[in-house]
């Protein structure tokens, strides 16, 4: 990632601390930073005003159910409140929107998923498209691993195709490296020749939190997608009563930064009085 240079000394301390813990102090962090910067940047006086006005707006409307009229007239009033209140809320949002962006691209490439280890076994997987009827041939259908080295194919380099997917069962030393595949029909071997590939981590331990994306989409005629067996990391999956509640324990550091930062934003905006 372009921005590891920067980043790395300021988050990967927090990656040896358990998981949870660092996502709640890094959305701690970004929360109040964020924060911050809107007070810095809104003339919270009006910002106020325009809070009290809209509130005072919803509760009339709330007394002219049986005046539509007059409840439109209010209505309209509560739009341009709400309006004016938006766009002035915009200049902290765009200041923050791009280092945002930025921090999440880091922390989807370092706390999504458990990397690969060295000597430690992982699938790869690769899918045909549906409708390309590899099962429907008389001829032998399979795909070839290209290049090995320091990689150790444990089903062997040559899979054949069932249910229109390949698996390559595989372990290695670490380091970075590019898989390569190539599909084979036994009575047309050049019938398809493009390559595909796909680029992967090993580390020499599972604290290391370094990966390549573990699914990758292709554009090629017969391929859809090749996927590696990187581990999902769950934020909750430790923890007593909340591992258990459905949707929240299949979170990862997306939907646990989410709760958070939410629970954070609204602390520290109620603490320093922001508007």
């Amino acid at each position: 990632m372009v921005f590891d240079a920067i980043l790395n000394p300021l988050f990967s301390p927090l990656l040896m601390l358990p998981y949870l813990l660092s996502i709640i102090l890094i959305s701690f962090i970004i929360s109040l930073i964020i924060v911050l910067i809107y007070k810095k940047f809104t003339d919270q006086t009006m910002m106020k005003a325009l809070k009290d006005e809209i509130k005072d707006l919803q509760d009339k409307m709330k007394n002219l159910r049986d005046n539509p009229k007059e409840m439109m007239s209010v209505q309209k009033r509560a739009m341009e409140s709400n309006f004016k209140y938006m766009m002035h809320s915009m200049k902290p949002t765009l200041i923050t929107f791009i280092p945002i962006l930025i921090i999440f691209g880091w922390l989807n490439t370092h706390m999504a998923y458990y990397p690969l280890v060295e000597n430690q076994e992982f699938n790869v997987i690769l899918d045909f498209k549906e409708g390309f009827n590899i099962n429907n041939t008389e001829s032998m259908n399979f795909v070839e691993m290209m290049n090995v080295q320091d990689m150790e194919v444990l089903n062997g380099v040559n899979q054949t195709i069932v249910d229109n997917k390949a698996k390559f069962i595989m372990k290695g030393k670490a380091g970075e490296y590019t898989l390569k595949f190539k599909y084979l029909n036994e009575n047309n071997p050049e019938e398809y020749p493009e390559e595909y590939t796909k680029d992967i981590i090993i580390t020499t331990s599972v604290g290391d939190r370094v990966y390549k994306a573990p699914v990758q989409a292709n554009r090629g005629k017969i391929i859809k997608m090749i996927t590696v067996s990187n581990e999902k990391i769950l934020a909750f999956k430790n923890t007593p009563i909340v591992k258990d509640i459905p949707w929240i324990k299949t979170f990862g550091w997306l939907g646990s930064y989410i709760v958070f930062s939410i629970i954070f934003s609204l602390s520290f905006r109620k603490l320093l009085k922001v508007y």
